[in-house]
């Protein structure tokens, strides 16, 4: 099978393309052919060294494809199956080993392209919308890189559960998508010094209940500025670097603020993620979720992929087709 492979950490020019035997599942596993693979930025941190990964790796965290073969001891599915999974990785091949337990059945009305385009990501806002701090009508959520594929996913969900959303982006050539996902108002990062007084503007001074803060460093002294008291900082992502350590003091001293910086990994748990899938896959289907056509490269410019990613530039997802 032809994968994608990270032999040394660094640039996206250190992602290459081998042939490699193929899989065996063992117990509680399956193998999965993939169809499309998602990218995310957990794959660009694993690649560069801030997430470390044993060397060589095949990164990759979700996918979509159909059951190759099936371990001893699987239950709930077989051989031929529509999967999407999402997991360690291994996802930039041809085929992945997962556990059964990181896999759900697509259903019919959900392509592979956009399982692979929205799982892992779609999971994430229902994770930060219906579980880290469960939105309801009435509360107001800022939410940044709302252009980008979880923002994007996260502002629709939002507005589902009746919040008004303040969308913060990157440019004003994205302002465009946050709207269309639903947006109440939206600030643009690169016109405005003062992303907290605008989002205090926006809500007669009080701050707004969540933010939900996927860029890290960048941004995290503004997310806690523009809270209102006891407001929730949900630290998410470290697409501009992680965010450096503060003193908890720092929380009171702003108005008793709550702080918490979940990963997917320990909300979708196997016990959990059936649950978590049918509920992203029926927001699908009914067309609560509206994700952008993805940008799709083939396998093989994997690396191409990854540095457009780092840009900053995309709006929506972007996925492999293997």
């Amino acid at each position: 099978m032809k994968a994608i492979v990270l032999k040394e950490h660094g640039g996206s020019d250190g992602l290459a393309l081998e042939t490699r035997e193929g899989l065996k599942p063992g117990a509680g596993e399956i193998v999965v052919a993939n169809a499309f693979a998602g990218l995310n930025f957990i794959d660009i941190y694993q690649r560069r060294g801030l997430y470390p990964v044993a060397l060589p790796a095949v990164l990759g965290g979700e996918g979509a494809g159909v059951v190759k073969s099936v371990g001893a001891d699987v239950t709930g599915l077989r051989q031929g199956d529509r999967v999407a999974w999402y997991g360690g990785g291994g996802g930039y091949a041809e085929e992945t080993l997962v556990p059964a337990g990181m896999a759900a059945k697509i259903p019919g009305g959900v392509s592979y392209e956009v399982a692979a385009a929205t799982f892992l990501k779609g999971l994430t806002a229902e994770m930060l919308a219906r579980q880290v701090y469960p939105l309801k009508k009435g509360d107001t959520a800022l939410i940044h890189a709302a252009a980008g594929g979880v923002g994007t996913l996260l502002v629709q969900w939002a507005k589902h559960l009746g919040a008004t959303v303040i969308a913060i982006v990157g440019s004003k050539a994205k302002e465009a998508t946050a709207r269309g996902a639903g947006a109440d108002h939206v600030i643009v990062r690169d016109e405005t010094d003062d992303i907290a007084g605008a989002a205090r503007d926006l809500t007669g001074g009080k701050g707004v209940d969540v933010v939900y803060d996927s860029v890290g460093a960048a941004t995290y002294a503004a997310s806690l500025d523009a809270l209102a008291l006891r407001g929730m900082f949900v630290s998410y992502g470290n697409a501009s670097g992680p965010v450096p350590a503060f003193a908890p003091l720092e929380l009171a001293r702003r108005g008793s603020l709550f702080l918490t910086r979940p990963t997917l990994f320990h909300y979708a748990t196997p016990d959990r993620l059936q649950a978590m899938a049918a509920d992203l896959f029926a927001m699908l289907e009914k067309g609560a979720l509206k994700p952008a056509s993805p940008t799709v490269f083939p396998l093989e410019k994997a690396g191409e992929a990854q540095a457009l990613l780092e840009t900053g530039t995309t709006t929506g997802s972007i996925v492999l087709r293997v």
